[in-house]
């Protein structure tokens, strides 16, 4: 005996081409036996020509009559006993892992597993194995991280005004000779390459700490850099200290890669050697821009120098600073040649806003 089917909005050929475009080969299978049933089939040809059972079949229809195509596919699975938090509980986690233990009430400054488990054992009433509460926090988008220093004097409101008023702020520094050009932002920074280097970040075994090499020597080098986020091309010298006299010099080597007929916005920090005056030259093509006070997050060429370490400064011994300066110059130059990498790290919308 043919299955009743009762929904009949669906032709047969209609349901074929449905199967042909099916991703799935299970929901292709159901759609071509209940096609195959609409034209007369019988339960038994029609499970076997489909690779399942009449009863299956039958289970199938009362699906598809009920709940029309959209009814064919499996049903969401759950793996295991249902979850001994839920969503609010670990919603509340979430929260207090990103604000971080309070050290007179939870006792540490920085959130363990164990710590985690008293707490949600205090919370909640339920108790979980450390190795649960780690899964927990990867299923929530928690990762390890090493957090970001700040400066204690760090204005969050000033930051914001600064982000919002970016484009005032650019329209502001530029002269009015420059007024009918064309405007690029770029941002500037120094970081210190020397023998006494940074560790970063490797895969290693689960309870096991490899060994990384680093120098106890002091020699160093100052690496000036600078980089436009809209064209993806930078500028960088290196000098052997930080002072007035090197930043013209780098201010005079970004000046040759402002496109030509264009006028720059250079923002930097407020250290002493960046404000301009008689021991700074600034080049016609340039103008100044100061970031708020102790807001080193938002200048761009700070992650710049967190890749540059990641990738190629860090665990090396130099025994001259020849050595150093030509590991500045060539991790600079590799970076130089990926654009897509300096598009990804230093393009912000609050920058794209003047240039859009």
């Amino acid at each position: 005996m043919t299955v009743a089917i009762t929904r009949l909005d669906l032709s047969p050929m209609a349901l074929r081409e449905r199967a042909a475009r099916a991703t799935d080969a299970k929901i292709s299978r159901r759609l071509l036996a209940i096609a195959l049933v609409l034209e007369g089939w019988s339960r038994r040809d029609a499970a076997e020509a489909c690779a399942m059972d009449r009863q299956t079949l039958r289970d199938w229809v009362h699906r598809y009559n009920g709940l029309g195509p959209e009814g064919l596919g499996d049903a969401p699975r759950r793996n295991g006993p249902p979850p001994r938090l839920s969503a609010s509980q670990q919603a509340q986690i979430a929260a207090w892992v990103r604000q971080g233990p309070d050290l007179e009430r939870d006792g540490v400054v920085r959130w363990r597993c164990v710590d985690l488990q008293r707490r949600i054992e205090t919370e909640f009433a339920v108790t979980l194995h450390e190795t649960s509460i780690s899964r927990l926090l990867r299923r929530l988008k928690f990762t390890r991280v090493q957090p970001r220093p700040y400066h204690p004097k760090k204005d969050a409101a000033a930051q914001d005004i600064f982000k919002k008023n970016f484009a005032g702020l650019v329209a502001a520094a530029i002269p009015a000779t420059a007024a009918r050009k064309p405007i690029e932002v770029w941002f500037a920074d120094e970081a210190r390459v020397g023998q006494k280097g940074t560790l970063t970040y490797v895969w290693a075994e689960r309870g096991s700490r490899p060994l990384a090499v680093r120098d106890n020597r002091h020699d160093s080098a100052y690496l000036f850099g600078a980089v436009c986020p809209e064209r993806c091309i930078g500028a960088a010298i290196i000098m052997p200290a930080v002072n007035s006299e090197a930043m013209a010099e780098h201010l005079r080597e970004i000046s040759t890669q402002v496109a030509p007929g264009a006028h720059a916005v250079l923002v930097l920090d407020g250290a002493g050697w960046h404000q301009a005056g008689e021991r700074l030259p600034v080049p016609d093509n340039i103008s100044l821009l100061s970031l708020p006070p102790y807001s080193p997050e938002l200048n761009p060429v700070e992650n710049i120098w967190q890749f540059l370490r990641g990738n190629f400064l860090s665990h090396q011994v130099w025994n001259s600073y020849d050595e150093i300066l030509a590991a500045c110059r060539n991790a600079w130059n590799k970076f130089m040649q990926m654009p897509e990498q300096i598009a990804s790290i230093t393009q912000r919308d609050w920058i794209k806003a003047v240039i859009g």
